[in-house]
């Protein structure tokens, strides 16, 4: 069994409306709100991009609103990859808050994984895809895919959590990461949601110039082969890793070998686009929120507005 955290309660300040995600119908209570944060460990097991298997403990954060409908629908929520090592390994504790509140107000349980090689989780770098002039994507989303699939299934076997109810998402490499898991078409999800995906990226050195993107391309191409979940994509004109053409031609090749998806491009946003997940999300709510009304919540309402 997963070694669990004390919780912590964070109050809200005044009552909220929370929507519940539970076999497509949404209840609304008016309560006093408590947001609960957990933090688990969940073993995985993964191979790196050459066969050396890993297997090792990872450290998940757990948020949900305890005035929600129970069992709660659950969103796997993936990070993205810094380019630098030290960055990677000073992680911490994966979290996305803020982020993670509001998908609570809507009635989910949200984890979010610390895969491995970063922050508290440790290990090796089995995201590696090689050198810039060798990439070999598809080993490095599998490993981060396989964990992502770990977690939804530990997370299944809290009498709390949803057994058939499910959303992946993630951004930057957590994004292709919510692609790949959709082309593996687990049971129980119903869609994916891909923020900023791709790989390669680094503003420093080779701004909105990503490593080998036609690999990245044929790589969406193949998830579009077996995907049939509803993915939506969200991009920005200004992403300084991915570009502004990129993300349409992986998203295209996506589209044209099957995959069922909606793109999204905004207009430059700030300085690099590419955090538009953290740093606007009053941008892309409307869209996340249309997307799952399209997708089996049609009588989903927005959470109020913070107080």
């Amino acid at each position: 069994m997963p070694a669990l955290s004390l919780p912590r309660f964070i109050k809200a300040p005044k009552p909220l409306a929370c929507a519940a995600l539970i076999a497509g119908l949404t209840a609304t209570a008016s309560v006093q709100a408590w947001l609960v944060e957990e933090v688990m460990r969940v073993p995985v097991a993964v191979s790196n991009g050459y066969g050396k298997p890993v297997a090792q403990d990872i450290v998940v954060t757990v948020f949900h609103d305890d005035a929600a409908a129970k069992p709660y629908p659950l969103l796997i929520l993936g990070h993205g990859r810094s380019p630098d090592a030290a960055r990677r390994q000073a992680l911490g504790q994966a979290r996305y808050s803020a982020n993670a509140r509001w998908f609570t107000r809507l009635g989910y349980m949200v984890a979010v994984p610390t895969r491995v090689g970063y922050g508290e989780s440790g290990g090796e770098d089995v995201e590696d895809t090689g050198s810039c002039n060798h990439k070999n994507y598809p080993p490095g989303y599998a490993a981060a895919a396989l964990q992502t699939l770990k977690v939804l299934e530990t997370l299944r076997q809290r009498p709390d959590a949803a057994k058939d109810r499910a959303v992946i998402l993630g951004q930057s490499f957590g994004g292709t990461t919510a692609v790949a898991v959709a082309a593996m078409n687990p049971p129980g999800v119903q869609a994916a949601i891909n923020f900023a995906g791709g790989g390669g990226g680094n503003p420093k050195t080779m701004p909105q110039n990503p490593c080998a993107p036609a690999r990245l391309e044929r790589l969406f191409a193949g998830y579009g082969k077996t995907a049939r979940l509803p993915t939506l994509w969200v991009y920005t004109e200004n992403d300084m890793f991915m570009g502004p053409t990129h993300p349409r031609e992986w998203f295209d090749a996506f589209e044209a070998s099957g995959g069922q998806g909606d793109y999204t491009r905004f207009p430059p946003h700030g300085e690099d686009g590419h955090g538009l997940f953290t740093r606007a999300p009053e941008v892309w709510q409307p869209l996340v929120l249309d997307f799952f009304r399209a997708h089996g919540y049609p009588e989903l309402q927005a959470p109020p507005a913070k107080p």
